[in-house]
């Protein structure tokens, strides 16, 4: 009984104290700070442990977004107990495109109490004002083109793969610290047997003279990357927020989709013999790795590997998807986006695919919100980026 009270009153004492934020130096505080999720959501049935090696990666020098911006992570302690963390970035990318002194935060997990927010969210205002930056935007995970806002609706399903998961008081401890809607990200749930209305048949039918699809070939994987790149920093560039891909984040993203993806789940549409548009429909990875608890070893990966290329997940998203600029807003650039979901579409369904989600969304791109609803997709999850002006 003695030995019982000792350990409890050691906990409460590892509990309390006063809340102190020290920079992430060193593997062990690394490690506390990739681990502090399992204690925030440690009661969350919807969650989903991220693997820990892959976490681990994304923070490291290795992650090709450090060769064009700085970061600095921190971990909230309140005694001896990790209870926050949060990181802040200076992406040069996006201050040679927008010249805004704007820096970025994310990376934000925490315990429900005011002054831990207030204490992270300073401390990263604070080294970001001392970079020069005078706005911040986020949560980013680290930029745009990877993780980004706060989940604020959909809280009762779990989060898909590459996608954000919160707690529903994140929003307003965010809040009460002077930051605002910047702009909402949705993303949309539709079921793999949506059916094409007649309207949407003639608008392919008539464009189908002129477009090819085909699967990605692997055998010139290189090549086909650049080709990806090239139509979705084309389709992109005018989008809210918009920062190209670096050579070596795109062939880091493609490596890593390369061991994920059949071949037919990458369709790409050429207009006259030209690639025009293209889609990537990504296996929810988030099913088969939910009851891993972050761990490979020692039988994770062999799990892992069944799930992937046997079983096969019941969901996919679609992560990638862009039709050039000069056929957005005209019939043909319709034609190429249902093409190219209809073409995706057909060997996940093969594999078993029930559901599909779409992510994210621009909640005022109207237009491809259009699409998406008009085949059933229904917006279930809202993601937010926040902004403070004058830190």
């Amino acid at each position: 009984m003695k030995s019982v009270l000792q350990r409890f009153s050691g906990q409460q004492q590892a509990n309390e104290g006063p809340l102190r934020v020290v920079p992430v130096e060193g593997r062990r505080r690394l490690r506390q700070f990739i681990r502090l999720p399992w204690s925030i959501y440690l009661d969350d049935p919807t969650w989903v442990p991220p693997l820990l090696l892959e976490r681990k990666e994304h923070l490291s020098k290795r992650n090709p977004f450090f060769e064009h911006a700085k970061c600095k992570f921190w971990l909230a302690y309140r005694g001896a107990t990790p209870v926050g963390r949060i990181s802040a970035q200076v992406d040069q990318l996006h201050l040679q495109r927008y010249e805004d002194s704007t820096g970025f935060f994310g990376l934000l997990e925490a315990e429900d109490e005011a002054e831990i927010f207030r204490a992270l969210m300073d401390t990263a205002e604070t080294w970001l004002r001392d970079q020069g930056m005078r706005r911040v935007l986020g949560p980013f995970n680290f930029s745009i083109n990877q993780e980004c806002g706060l989940l604020v609706e959909g809280f009762d399903t779990p989060p898909m793969v590459m996608m954000g998961h919160a707690r529903p008081y994140y929003s307003t401890r965010i809040e009460e610290n002077g930051y605002r809607k910047e702009k909402d990200l949705l993303a949309y749930h539709i079921n793999s047997d949506y059916q094409l209305t007649p309207a949407m048949r003639l608008v392919i039918k008539r464009a189908q003279k002129r477009v090819h699809l085909r699967p990605l070939q692997r055998s010139i994987f290189r090549e086909e990357l650049r080709i990806l790149q090239d139509i979705f920093e084309d389709a992109w560039s005018q989008n809210w927020g918009f920062v190209p891909f670096t050579r070596s984040e795109f062939e880091h993203m493609g490596k890593s989709l390369k061991l994920l993806l059949p071949d037919d789940q990458v369709q790409i549409a050429e207009v006259d013999g030209v690639p025009a548009a293209f889609m990537v429909a990504v296996p929810n990875v988030n099913e088969a790795i939910r009851d891993l608890n972050g761990k490979l070893f020692p039988l994770g990966w062999l799990k892992l590997l069944w799930r992937l290329k046997v079983a096969y997940p019941k969901s996919v998203r679609v992560a990638l998807m862009g039709v050039r600029q000069r056929y957005q807003k005209s019939r043909l650039g319709a034609a190429l986006a249902l093409m190219v979901i209809e073409a995706c579409t057909a060997p996940a369904v093969r594999r078993g695919v029930l559901t599909a989600e779409m992510s994210w969304i621009l909640d005022d791109n109207l237009g491809m919100r259009n699409i998406i609803e008009s085949l059933g997709g229904k917006a279930y999850k809202r993601y937010r980026i926040y902004s403070k002006e004058r830190v």
